[in-house]
């Protein structure tokens, strides 16, 4: 599907607020609403736009303590890889995950109850069969930029 400026516009807008009534959105790309509306189910419908949600605080709901960790394997293999990555989807404190290159394997955020929960979900890991050679922790002391919902703009416009 090719997408062209207005495309590219409300999908920035949406991304931002996907609460945006139709005459605004129609309004801030200049279109009529009709056609503006148009483009919106079409972006919908190709699969595009694949929903509209709420960002959610967690920290206004539990008070968690962050992690960032950085993993080597000491296998780098295909099954050592899947077990890793089945480990991290059944663990729910593990909220983000990245397989990357650059001498560690993977980067995740892990939302813990408290740096003690954390170190003991660290310390069960490396007595499991999952492989992980050596693993660096970093606490978060402050969020600097929390993602926004949908694409950041960078991401589709150039």
């Amino acid at each position: 599907m090719k997408l062209d400026r207005y495309d590219l516009k409300i999908l920035e807008i949406l991304s931002r607020d996907g609460r945006i009534t139709k005459s605004k959105l129609a309004e801030a790309i200049n279109l009529s609403v009709s056609p503006c509306w148009e483009r919106v189910r079409r972006l919908e419908k190709a699969g595009i736009i694949e929903g509209y949600g709420a960002r959610i605080n967690p920290g206004a709901l539990v008070k968690r303590t962050p992690v960032w960790v950085q993993i080597e394997l000491k296998q780098h293999n295909a099954e050592s890889f899947a077990r890793f990555e089945a480990l991290v989807h059944e663990t729910p404190e593990v909220t983000e995950c990245v397989a990357v290159g650059g001498g560690v394997d993977y980067l995740m955020k892990v939302e813990a109850d408290s740096v003690d929960a954390y170190q003991r979900l660290i310390d069960a890991w490396l007595t499991s069969d999952v492989g992980i050679e050596r693993y660096f922790t970093y606490i978060v002391t402050k969020a600097v930029k929390r993602p926004a919902p949908g694409l950041a703009r960078g991401d589709f416009l150039s």
